[in-house]
């Protein structure tokens, strides 16, 4: 990656969002709404226990009941503050620390609604960005027609590629990209043959000297070593801060 520090401008223009990303989770199974309304539920009776231990006299359990409740309150906060804010900091500067000419082809393995397809894209105006996803709900609203509504939002319409398609089973060329990006990705691939599978493909579809870029919150060191193992030598592994969990 290359070191140089981007300029307050391109971060300005990288973190400055026009679309509508939605949140990061799974809602296969419990609907995002779901979700929020447990969440609330959660906290609800966390601080009803708070209260009552209190007026009970019991002062041992209120304080515990609302240590909880602001522990759980932070957490979900924080989540927030990632999917919604954070992530878009991080690429943000990530992205800007590249040195791209402008002319590159740019693979996102599940871009999902474009929240890193489209920042990608905005530095690409003499070349394409490609996302490609199997649209599962891993987001709310996930779906190719999303990301096209966000792109136009964003004003790359135009050099903008989307794809559906399995990760493990890329449709596109060898050596047909300069740039391999996936953020959040991977750690949903439950099987490990499956997550190698995926980063075998990704160096394939790689063009020589090209970078691959994966964010993500765990098998992180298991990337590095297959990656190295592929051949790319330099594959190195760091934190990403709290803004990324």
């Amino acid at each position: 990656m290359d070191d140089t520090a981007p300029t307050s401008d391109t971060l300005r223009n990288l973190r400055h969002r026009r679309g509508d990303y939605g949140v990061d989770g799974d809602f296969a199974v419990v609907s995002a709404r779901g979700q929020a309304v447990i969440v609330a539920a959660i906290l609800f009776v966390l601080v009803a226990v708070a209260v009552g231990a209190a007026v009970a006299g019991s002062y041992a359990g209120a304080v515990v009941a609302a240590v909880l409740a602001v522990a759980w309150a932070l957490f979900v906060g924080s989540y927030l503050y990632t999917t919604l804010i954070g992530k878009f900091r991080v690429w943000a500067g990530v992205l800007a620390g590249l040195g791209l000419r402008g002319d590159e082809r740019v693979l996102d393995l599940g871009c999902g609604r474009g929240a890193l397809l489209l920042m990608v894209a905005a530095l690409l105006p003499r070349g394409r960005a490609v996302g490609i996803d199997v649209w599962r709900a891993d987001q709310t609203g996930n779906g190719p027609e999303a990301t096209r509504r966000n792109a136009e939002l964003e004003g790359v319409a135009d050099r903008v590629e989307l794809e559906t398609g399995d990760i493990t089973r890329l449709p596109f060329a060898d050596a047909s990209f300069d740039v391999v990006v996936s953020n959040l990705v991977l750690h949903n691939i439950s099987d490990a043959g499956a997550r190698r599978a995926a980063l075998d493909k990704a160096v394939r579809v790689l063009r020589p000297g090209g970078r691959v870029l994966i964010g993500d919150l765990m098998h992180t060191g298991e990337y590095r070593d297959r990656l190295r193992e592929l051949g790319l030598t330099d594959a190195r592994r760091r934190g990403l801060g709290p803004r990324m969990w």
